[in-house]
């Protein structure tokens, strides 16, 4: 399917100079969203995964779909103080600044097989920061699942060791 039909490009949104990618028209299409979901799932599949993860918030939107259709677990990465229970954390970089990630320190059981997912990959440094966490916790990254890669980004580079796949590419 060629999934770039039910991309919107936005011109200056956030800021002046980003086009952004606004995936919602594809999330209105039923049978686009499905498709995309089900091209992951095939992915994950092939993969073995026994769990997914995602950041917020736009992991949760491919990665909680995915893991239904597997009939296996999704464990949320999220923003410092999102989380109830015990969690562990790590410090990335951003554009202007740092933030922090954190996931359930019992979210991934050592061994486990992980699809990490999230709707964009552009500098890689969310999926870097998610990659640790779940690599302290003792989790094996089979794969990543993107809907969309900015490749003139070069998030790429910072997932080399790992299996990627991407719906799109721009």
């Amino acid at each position: 399917m060629d999934y770039k039909q039910y991309v919107e490009i936005v011109e200056n949104y956030p800021k002046e100079g980003i086009r952004f990618k606004d995936i919602t028209p594809l999330m209105n299409d039923g049978e686009s969203y499905k498709s995309a979901v089900n091209d992951i799932v095939k992915y994950a599949k092939e993969k073995e995964i026994d769990i997914v993860v995602g950041p917020e918030a736009r992991g949760f939107i491919i990665g909680c779909p995915v893991s239904y259709a597997l009939g296996i677990g999704f464990a949320p990465v999220r923003k410092e103080g999102k989380l109830p229970r015990e969690v562990i954390k790590v410090d990335y970089g951003l554009e202007y600044g740092k933030d922090v990630l954190t996931i359930h320190k019992d979210a991934i059981k050592p061994g486990q097989r992980v699809l990490i997912t999230d709707d964009l990959l552009a500098t890689g440094g969310t999926i870097e920061a998610t990659i640790n966490l779940v690599e302290q916790l003792g989790g094996v990254v089979a794969g990543c699942a993107f809907l969309i890669e900015l490749s003139y980004l070069d998030g790429m580079d910072k997932l080399k060791n790992y299996d990627v796949m991407t719906l799109m590419s721009y």
